[in-house]
């Protein structure tokens, strides 16, 4: 008999009850899924870790409005949605500086051919990315990267479902159509 994998305990009642133990297992738990949710929309890699610092301490500051401690993580990434959002209106019509993506420990593991075509297949389609919206973008990461629901994203991103569908659609269509011009 198959066993059945226990969802995710998280000490968010703990949290809430100021215990510090349990913010360092949260911040474990999320601070490089938001990291790398942020980074992916501002590339900027001092901005990343300001969104996520700034996501964790308006977490701790209004924790008590979450209701369903099972959607920690949502209501987490929903704050930090709005953060970033935040930081494109900032920084909308500046000059932003744009890092470079970081190494990741898989890499040791590839010979330094197939380690270069990666990082330029990764270097393209991330090119491709981001000549999408921002909104589309958004979606593209909270599915396929984060892994959210559909009813999550709309919950993160404050939109109905419908629009939610909406862009996922129009950006899966945008990346496609990118692809292909890219291929020509």
């Amino acid at each position: 008999m198959l066993a059945v994998a226990e969802p995710e305990q998280l000490p968010v009642p703990q949290a809430r009850a100021g215990k510090p133990e349990a913010w360092d297992a949260l911040f474990r738990r999320y601070q490089l899924p938001l990291y790398v949710y942020a980074f992916e929309l501002v590339h900027n890699e001092q901005a990343s870790l300001d969104i996520v610092q700034e996501t964790f301490i308006a977490a701790a500051r209004h924790i008590g409005g979450l209701r369903e401690d099972d959607k920690f993580g949502s209501w987490l990434f929903g704050s930090a949605h709005q953060k970033v959002f935040q930081f494109w209106r900032k920084h909308s019509g500046k000059e932003v500086l744009f890092d470079e993506v970081p190494e990741s420990p898989d890499d040791f593991e590839d010979s330094p051919d197939d380690l270069l075509i990666r990082r330029e297949q990764e270097a393209e389609f991330m090119n491709l990315l981001n000549q999408l919206p921002l909104p589309q973008r958004s979606v593209l990461l909270l599915h396929f990267v984060e892994d959210f629901s559909l009813a999550e994203i709309a919950r993160i991103t404050e939109t109905q479902l419908g629009t939610v569908k909406s862009r996922l659609h129009y950006a899966k269509r945008a990346l496609r159509k990118l692809l292909e011009q890219n291929e020509r």
